[in-house]
């Protein structure tokens, strides 16, 4: 997948999005030609954008014999395009809904089917997620934290998280969200096994609800939980 910023960026060429409306438009995978004539462009220009739309992850390729006919004398397959199964998100500052979503969906679930508090299991989940990503920040903590979009910024021995990548929820359920938050955060940092610091709420209108503090050098330190 590219970078999705590139990716949407690729649709303001005029011809690559009347390209990329056709083809998406289409009930079966489309031909270059058919694409090509249905918007006006000569052959050779619509094979290059077409596959610059699959190069960004807009576009997927097939290759099919349209006649039916197999075997010797066929016919090579044909290239096909169709929309990719992709989903590009854009979003400045960056949020991410769809992974509270599932949090959330995930845990009522859970809840109803065990009899649990579901805040429990959300906290819990939360924290697991947090392990899991951990694995992706080949033990460094702000880069664990630049890749879910905290925007960590350091201020002194703390680091301070400027963003908040579930924002529009957490101003509406604050406790929920910022409880959701401090165990994400301590799930990255367990999983790392970062001994700097450890995670704890301080809450400000102006930043992410979670702060990372030194761990006092006198004793291991634990994540707040």
């Amino acid at each position: 997948m590219a970078d999705p910023v590139a990716a949407v960026a690729a649709l303001d060429e005029p011809n690559r999005r009347k390209l990329y409306d056709f083809v998406v438009r289409q009930t079966a995978p489309i031909s270059k030609d058919e694409a090509a004539q249905a918007v006006a462009l000569p052959r050779t220009t619509a094979a290059f954008h077409l596959d610059k739309l699959v190069e960004m992850g807009l576009l997927a390729v097939v290759h099919e014999r349209r006649s039916g006919r197999t075997g010797p004398g066929a016919g090579r397959p044909a290239k096909l395009y169709l929309r990719s199964g992709e989903q590009i998100e854009v979003s400045l500052p960056d949020r991410r809904y769809e992974a509270a979503s599932h949090l959330l969906t995930d845990a009522l679930l859970e809840a109803e089917t065990t009899g649990k508090p579901a805040r429990e299991i959300l906290n819990r989940r939360a924290y697991e997620w947090g392990e899991d990503l951990a694995g992706q920040a080949d033990g460094d903590v702000v880069r664990a934290l630049e890749n879910l979009g905290f925007e960590p910024q350091q201020e002194n021995t703390a680091i301070l998280l400027g963003n908040c990548p579930f924002h529009s929820l957490a101003q509406k359920h604050t406790q929920l969200v910022c409880g959701m938050n401090l165990c994400l955060v301590s799930g990255i940092l367990d999983g790392i096994e970062a001994r700097s610091h450890t995670a704890s709420l301080d809450p400000s209108p102006e930043r992410c609800c979670v702060r990372l503090d030194q761990a006092p050098s006198s004793k291991s330190p634990s994540v707040s939980r």
